[in-house]
């Protein structure tokens, strides 16, 4: 494997112990400046939705399946927000809360809550359970 090749103009590179140090000021920069573009890349992924949970329940005993759900769609400072459909026999109602620190204003459900936790402790990763109380069907 040839690590080195020639250039077309050998002229081009630095001669003098002074042209070399201005080519190694001018990577240092680049390379510093990569870095700071990284880390803001890194900052920004943060607010990207990173975490997700599904609760599937029914919220009707006796009724029909598990065909409502609750689904928390969380970034990495647990900033999001929880999604729930209820079906029932008459039509489907979807409500949606917003989310900060894994907490919301408003009043969460069972299955709301259980989303939550399930995508704060499963990041990138999303798992269906059914919810405790109407797993018996």
């Amino acid at each position: 494997m040839q690590f080195f090749s020639k250039k077309q103009n050998p002229e081009e590179d630095p001669q003098t112990t002074k042209e070399i140090l201005a080519e190694f000021k001018k990577v240092k920069e680049k390379c510093q400046r990569l870095s700071r573009q990284v880390k803001d890349l890194e900052e920004k992924n943060r607010q990207n939705i990173s975490k997700v949970g599904v609760v599937r329940f029914n919220p009707f005993e006796g009724f029909g399946g598990n065909q409502s759900f609750s689904l928390a769609i969380l970034d990495d400072n647990n900033r999001g927000a929880i999604i729930t459909s209820l079906f029932s026999r008459d039509g489907n109602r979807v409500y949606a809360k917003p989310v900060d620190n894994g907490e919301s204003q408003y009043p969460l459900s069972k299955e709301e809550k259980q989303a939550i936790e399930i995508a704060q402790n499963n990041k990138s990763e999303i798992r269906i359970s059914k919810s405790e109380t109407n797993s018996k069907s």
